[in-house]
Order: C-alpha cells, then sequence, then structure tokens
C-alpha cells in the first residue's frame, strides 16, 4: 500500500507543479486534492481554496493531531533555466516551481493522511488541512481554518526540514520607518538632510543586539530591507521610509519587540505592520518530538516562517526537501525525499502517543 500511495503521490505532486497556484490563486490545486480524496473514498469539504478532512472514524473523546501543508506558490524568479510549470525528471530529481516548497510536503502528508484514514483503532483522530495562501500571510488560508475544524490538541506542518525535527521556528514582524529631516533646494546649506540622517539609523539597526539569546533559535536578527525616498535630483527630501525585518526567537513576543523598538530605535517613527506572526515550538519532552527522536530525526530551530505561526497548539515543522531550495531558481526535489518522507511520517504516527 505505502508503494503503491507514494507512486499515486507523485503523480499528484507532478499535477500541483503545472498548475499555477500563486497565493489567493490556488482553485486549480485544490481540485486536484479534492480528485486524490475522491479517488481514494476519502469523505472531504472545501472552504475557499483549503481541502480538508477527518479520518473515517474520528471520536471526539480522543485527541486531534492536525497534519497541514500549502498548495500555493510564490512567483518564479528570473533566474530559472527549466519551465517552472512543467514537471521534469532529471537525475532522481523532480523539477518545478512548488516541489520543494511544498508541494513534496503536502503530497506525502495526503498519503500518510489517506494510509491512516480507515483505520477503527487510531490513538487519536487526524485532520488536515491542505491550506492555501501561506506564502502571502493571506486571510484564507490555515489561520481561516482553524475555527472550522475540530479543536487541534497537536500540530505537524509540513515545510522542508530534511525530514529532521524542527522544534521552534522564528516569528516574524515588519515595521515601516521613517527618518525625517528638513527639506530644502540642493543648491542652498542643510544641516538636516533626512538622507544623511539615516546613515547613523542605519548603523544603529545593524549594531542592534537584543539582550535574550534561544538556545534554539538563537538570537533575534534585524534587518533593513528596504530604502526610499526623494523624487528629484535638486530636491533634498524631507523624508527616509525604511522596511525593518525582524525575525523574532521564542523568548520574546512580538508586542514586546515593538516596545524595545519604539522605545530605542532612532527613528521620528517605527509602526509594525502585524503582530500575528508569532515564534511557535513544541516542548522537547512532547510525544511527538520522543517519537521522532525514537526513530533517528535530529532536532533544530527553524529561522524560516511557516503556518505554524498562526496555530495556538505545540506544533511541529517536518518534511521532505531542504529549505535553502525553497524560492529558488529551478526549483526541485528527490524523488527518494518523498519516498522517504512518507515513510517517516508513517513511522512517526505508528509510534507517537498524544
Amino acid at each position: 500500500m505505502i508503494q503503491q500511495l507514494t507512486k499515486d503521490a507523485i503523480q499528484l505532486l507532478k499535477k500541483l507543479i503545472e498548475t499555477e497556484s500563486f497565493s489567493s490563486e490556488e482553485d486549480q490545486t485544490a481540485s486536484h486534492i479534492e480528485y486524490w480524496f475522491r479517488r481514494h473514498d476519502i469523505v472531504y469539504k472545501r472552504t475557499n481554496n483549503n481541502v480538508w478532512a477527518i479520518n473515517k472514524h474520528f471520536d471526539e473523546t480522543k485527541p486531534t493531531l492536525l497534519l497541514n501543508s500549502h498548495h500555493d506558490t510564490v512567483k518564479p524568479n528570473n533566474g530559472y533555466t527549466k519551465d517552472p510549470f512543467k514537471a521534469i525528471v532529471e537525475d532522481g530529481k523532480l523539477y518545478g516551481l512548488g516541489s520543494n516548497d511544498a508541494g513534496g510536503c503536502l503530497v506525502s502528508l495526503v498519503a500518510t493522511f489517506t494510509y491512516f484514514y480507515n483505520e477503527r483503532n487510531l490513538k487519536y483522530n487526524l485532520v488536515i488541512v491542505a491550506s492555501a495562501e501561506e506564502e502571502s500571510s493571506g486571510p484564507n488560508g490555515l489561520n481561516s481554518m482553524l475555527a472550522v475544524i475540530p479543536k487541534v490538541d497537536v500540530a505537524i506542518v509540513g515545510e522542508p526540514t530534511l525530514m529532521n525535527l524542527a522544534v521552534a521556528e522564528k516569528g516574524l514582524v515588519v515595521f515601516d520607518a521613517v527618518v525625517k529631516g528638513t527639506p530644502s533646494h540642493a543648491a542652498h546649506p542643510n544641516d538636516d538632510n533626512a538622507i544623511y540622517n539615516t546613515i547613523s539609523v542605519l548603523q544603529w539597526f545593524k549594531d542592534y543586539k537584543f539582550e535574550k539569546t534561544s538556545p534554539v533559535l538563537g538570537d533575534v536578527k534585524m534587518t533593513v530591507t528596504q530604502i526610499n525616498a526623494g523624487k528629484q535630483h535638486n530636491a533634498i527630501p524631507a523624508n527616509v521610509d525604511l522596511v525593518v525585518d525582524v525575525r523574532v526567537n521564542d523568548k520574546y513576543t512580538n508586542a514586546e519587540i515593538v516596545e524595545i523598538l519604539q522605545n530605542e530605535a532612532p527613528c521620528s517613527s517605527i509602526v509594525p505592520r502585524s503582530l500575528k506572526l508569532n515564534s511557535s515550538s513544541i516542548p522537547l519532552d512532547h510525544e511527538l518530538v520522543k517519537a521522532g527522536i525514537s526513530i533517528g530525526r535530529t532536532t533544530y530551530g527553524s529561522p524560516t516562517l511557516s503556518d505554524q505561526a498562526v496555530l495556538t497548539c505545540p506544533s511541529l515543522k517536518l518534511g521532505p526537501g531542504d529549505s535553502t531550495r525553497s524560492h529558488s531558481a529551478d526549483e526541485f526535489i528527490y524523488l527518494n525525499e518523498i519516498e522517504e518522507g512518507i515513510r517517516i511520517y508513517i513511522e512517526l504516527l505508528n509510534r507517537v502517543i498524544i
């Protein structure tokens, strides 16, 4: 059964690759996932572009484990040498947009859910959500499903981790900051040039260190990623606009990061766009983690963001593929990574007691 499910999962992934599914435009990939469930006689529901199901013998007295991954993609970058919307197999690699992030994880979890769907005596319930809008953190993704699906006690979020256990994940706060000065004609003296004022501000952001370090996630990482000022060569602008990307470890809440920067950053103003993408983690002594370690998987902290950020229950990020390939040109996943992913997911779920 596992061998056939693996074969079917790879075929599903090829269909997903060859179907455009940018965030909020996942209608057709959702239809492919629906077809999988119908073909395997699984009762499912679709909410917007999220496709979800519960195990056949769902028991409300048992805890519930969520299996989740997403079927939306970013847009392909200009570095592609292969057609991003063509599933190409070469040297054991399956190329195509979304193959690694996170199509391989998604189809592996779908196959795993299918493997367990009909079992009568599961120690826990399973819910699967093939979700939309992960890449854009949109309003109609996994966050919108938490009030729709049964209450979840713990989750596995499928993202490429080389099938190791990402037991913590950094959160994200994006800030819009402003450095002010005195606008004037470029021909006249001006000791309050907003652009020159920005030099010391940029140095402050570059040098600033948050006090609390996480043993799993390390330091908070703060990076100025965008800068914009001026409209014409002979006019000194009144403002310089900055965008600051802050990756938050599990020692701070996003609200605490906002308070620190609004009190200390040498800007005229610094305003967060959202506080909803908090860091997430699962205790190292959680049964899910212990089960993963027992089958030889290692633990680490992940610097990248996923749908874990919208969950309030303990969650583990785990999936086939390599995060360093995500959003890269000529994205790919090894076929044997999908085979291994399904095998390890099944072994993990057979061992865990929630």
